[in-house]
């Protein structure tokens, strides 16, 4: 099944290649447009929706593969490919990106009540959690040993109760795509950063032999690159809401089914390592704004990373590739780490 994997990616590039002029001609039509203000960096207005093409080409991907693999299982060729797990979690986050995808379609025309977007991100994170995609624990601290034969070494894993496992997965999900929602305000800059992250957590999942998580990390790297050909400075078209939580969304998602379920003491950390720019950019900000007594909801043109470069002097590609840069050096000692912890 591992072949599967550079035809997720091709697939998933190809048809957000050819969706994202279709997209922008509907979002001009139906005025889903960006209209310059005083924080952006576009003088002139910009269509959105460009999320939406990711999303359809990133959930038609999976659903081709879906069925192929159905289709092929013959039990001659192939052993079953779905077991009823996988196949809860893969229909969990189909519904789930569905649900961020209207959400975040309609707040691009419309610009919703930030309450909506919330309850779209936590009800996502929700459905992650029923179709039984969770944080279920953690390493421990004071002990690590590699797992036995049957499972975890029971001494090396904090099991969470229930309750908690939900908790924590709806506030990683809303956490990670608010993250991505934050670092959204330069050309291509959050379609670079999620498709270097998306490729670290497939190289991860890779190495665990879990091939479902391997497909679905291919697919969003395949959207982000599509996407970038319209995205990039000076870009035609923005993700909007829609497209910057939905990759949120499926990375935090990713993590959870994936990289999280290795038995070591930074098992948690790694997802965070990984997403570290995005994640310390956000934490670092609503800090600010907490002290200020600011909400932290509130867009600004000072306060993030990518503002900080711009003010410096740095132009917008300038900064862009600062970012690639920072990211890609913080997934590559994510993946030394997963290394040294598997081996």
């Amino acid at each position: 099944m591992w072949r599967l994997v550079p035809i997720a990616f091709a697939l998933s590039l190809a048809l957000t290649y050819l969706l994202t002029p279709l997209v922008r001609k509907l979002a001009i039509r139906f005025g889903a447009v960006a209209i310059p203000r005083d924080r952006d960096v576009h003088s002139e207005p910009v269509p959105r929706w460009g999320g939406v093409s990711m999303v359809v080409a990133f959930l038609v991907t999976l659903g081709a593969i879906f069925v192929y693999t159905l289709l092929r299982n013959d039990h001659r060729h192939f052993a079953t490919p779905w077991t009823d797990h996988q196949l809860h979690q893969f229909v969990g986050i189909f519904l789930a990106t569905l649900l961020i995808a209207i959400v975040g379609a309609l707040d691009d025309k419309f610009e919703l009540s930030a309450i909506w977007q919330s309850l779209a991100l936590a009800a996502s994170g929700l459905i992650l959690y029923l179709s039984g995609a969770s944080i279920e624990g953690m390493g421990n601290p004071f002990y690590n040993a590699p797992a036995t034969v049957h499972g975890y070494d029971p001494h090396s894993w904090i099991q969470f109760p229930e309750w908690f496992q939900a908790v924590a997965t709806v506030i990683w999900v809303f956490g990670v795509a608010k993250t991505v929602d934050f670092i959204d305000g330069l050309d291509g800059l959050a379609a670079g950063v999620c498709a270097i992250c998306a490729t670290t957590l497939a190289l991860m999942s890779a190495q665990t032999g879990q091939y479902e998580v391997t497909i679905i990390a291919a697919a969003v790297v395949g959207v982000c690159v599509g996407f970038l050909r319209f995205n990039y400075n000076p870009a035609t078209i923005i993700m909007g809401t829609v497209g910057a939580q939905f990759l949120g969304f499926i990375l935090a998602a990713i993590s959870v089914v994936g990289t999280l379920k290795i038995p070591a003491t930074v098992s948690v950390l790694l997802p965070l390592l990984v997403l570290g720019v995005p994640i310390f950019d956000g934490i670092r900000v609503v800090t600010q704004r907490a002290i200020k007594r600011t909400p932290a909801y509130l867009p600004d043109k000072t306060s993030h990373i990518h503002h900080i470069l711009i003010n410096k002097g740095l132009s917008v590609k300038r900064a862009v590739w600062v970012i690639y840069a920072l990211t890609a050096c913080l997934c590559l000692v994510a993946l030394v780490v997963f290394h040294q912890v598997r081996h």
